[in-house]
């Protein structure tokens, strides 16, 4: 059986972004429309950069997809159509929509010949999980279906069999929302910022404290004292002898604790994974953001889990070789605020991934420790494949870490020498083992000398912002350094 190759898609926060997603194997990029997207606040094009976005990747032969996926209140419909008509007389490769108000409008301006034919992607904010779905939207004009990330390898297939003539996205890297498909309500209910608006402060990354409560008659939610509150509870006397809020201590195991509670109860299964629920689940809780302590949000978990704890972050490519067999069209990587280097070390893994599921040769777990030197959040192949619910999760912090290599530095320039001139992102020192990131292929030097930007010798580079000399012997302009943990 001949298998088609997927279209590898990278996001492009920035015109240097996409760049960097082309010369590490990218197929396509997609970018978000001024306003109308889900990164509004951090987006770097507006309609000029699209221009220059869409030229650059035409010329190489690559796409360009424009992400207008918000979902509109009636105010931005009122200005929808005029401001995405100059984007559409640009041709992107695509519109990524996820309104079916928005799609509705827009196809009919291209029936109607007033725009140029455009195709349009439907969004993962859309929640597309069955095959019935999917061919609703493609008698509605929708040439491509960008799958929900709650969806298995099964039901992905069974989707792909019902729906032979239709593109389908699969996202197969990445940070994952705590809500169905991204359409979050955390930010707006904790800061006024509407994620589904483009504004989302990543509320459920933050640092909490959580409260036992409970409801009093009148159907008030207040603090209970310490007692009944659970094992990892604790409590304090105030000033009126009263216990304070029970607060799961920094001891709190989430494994040691539902095992205890399945030796102990019989409570319903959780629906998700194959982990039972835990008896603390069914009570009221309240919670303390970090920075503003004294300040109590009442949060309900039902029999689904709670969904305001912090994500682990997607990674899929060891799934790449299945989806290709089930004739997935494109494997999609998250991050439009994230690095260079995040695009990059990615668009290489995930090519080679494909190239080599294709290729018909074996899995290379060294693929798995390449995406161990990106910051993450821990690793999780999400629902892909079914797991406990807490294999979801991140109880112990919401920040990303690398744990096998720390970006260090751009290369901008290359001496007659070989010496490499390096734009510096964090700390590295003579000594130091660098992995020099290439688009011809990576390797592992030890750095043996290092000069500053007047010629000095030095023996380290604080951090950023730096420019310093370093010797690298083989291909180096345009290259990303990681030092080895």
């Amino acid at each position: 059986m001949t298998l088609r190759i997927p279209e590898l898609l990278l996001p492009a926060g920035s015109l240097a972004r996409m760049r960097a997603a082309f010369d590490f194997g990218a197929d396509a990029v997609y970018a978000g429309q001024p306003r109308y997207s889900l990164r509004a606040r951090n987006n770097e094009f507006r309609l000029e950069q699209i221009a220059q976005g869409i030229a650059e990747a035409h010329a190489r032969g690559k796409r360009f997809f424009v992400t207008s996926n918000l979902i509109a209140h009636n105010d931005k419909v009122r200005t929808y159509l005029r401001d995405l008509a100059p984007v559409v007389a640009l041709r992107p490769d695509a519109l990524i929509m996820a309104d079916a108000g928005l799609i509705m409008l827009v196809r009919e301006e291209m029936e109607r010949g007033r725009w140029p034919e455009v195709p349009i992607h439907l969004s993962v904010q859309a929640n597309t999980t069955n095959w019935a779905a999917v061919k609703f939207w493609q008698r509605a004009g929708v040439s491509r279906i960008i799958l929900s990330r709650e969806l298995s390898l099964e039901e992905i297939a069974q989707i792909r069999d019902a729906c032979p003539d239709v593109e389908l996205e699969v996202f197969v890297h990445g940070a994952l929302c705590i809500a169905y498909s991204g359409r979050c309500l955390l930010s707006g209910y904790f800061n006024r910022r509407d994620p589904n608006q483009g504004t989302c402060t990543n509320a459920c990354r933050w640092g909490y404290r959580t409260h036992a409560a409970g409801e009093t008659d009148a159907g008030d939610v207040q603090p209970l004292g310490a007692v009944g509150c659970g094992a990892g509870c604790r409590s304090a006397a105030g000033a009126d002898g009263e216990g304070e809020a029970g607060r799961l201590g920094a001891d709190f195991d989430f494994a040691r604790e539902q095992a205890q509670a399945e030796a102990q109860w019989e409570p319903a299964p959780s629906t998700t994974g194959d982990g039972r629920r835990h008896p603390l689940a069914d009570r009221v809780w309240l919670l303390e953001e970090a920075s503003r302590p004294g300040e109590l949000m009442p949060v309900m978990e039902d029999e689904h889990g709670t969904y305001i704890l912090n994500s682990r972050d997607l990674r899929a490519v060891e799934y790449v070789e299945r989806l290709v067999r089930i004739g997935v069209d494109s494997l999609k990587i998250e991050g439009r605020t994230k690095s260079a280097y995040y695009v990059a070390r990615t668009a290489q893994v995930y090519r080679r991934a494909i190239d080599e599921a294709v290729a018909g040769r074996p899995f290379d777990p060294s693929l798995l420790a390449e995406l161990d030197g990106l910051s993450n959040r821990g690793y999780t192949s999400g629902l892909l494949e079914r797991r406990p619910a807490q294999d979801y999760q991140n109880y112990a912090s919401g920040h990303s870490a690398p744990t096998r290599s720390q970006y260090v530095g751009d290369v901008v320039g290359v001496r007659a020498d070989g010496w490499a001139e390096v734009e510096t992102k964090n700390r590295f020192a003579v000594g130091d083992r660098l992995e020099v990131i290439h688009p011809r292929g990576n390797r592992i030097v030890t750095l043996a000398a290092m000069q500053d930007a007047e010629g000095r010798a030095i023996e380290v580079a604080a951090g950023n912002p730096l420019r310093v000399w370093v010797p690298l012997e083989g291909p180096a302009d345009g290259a990303l350094l990681a030092r080895l943990l």
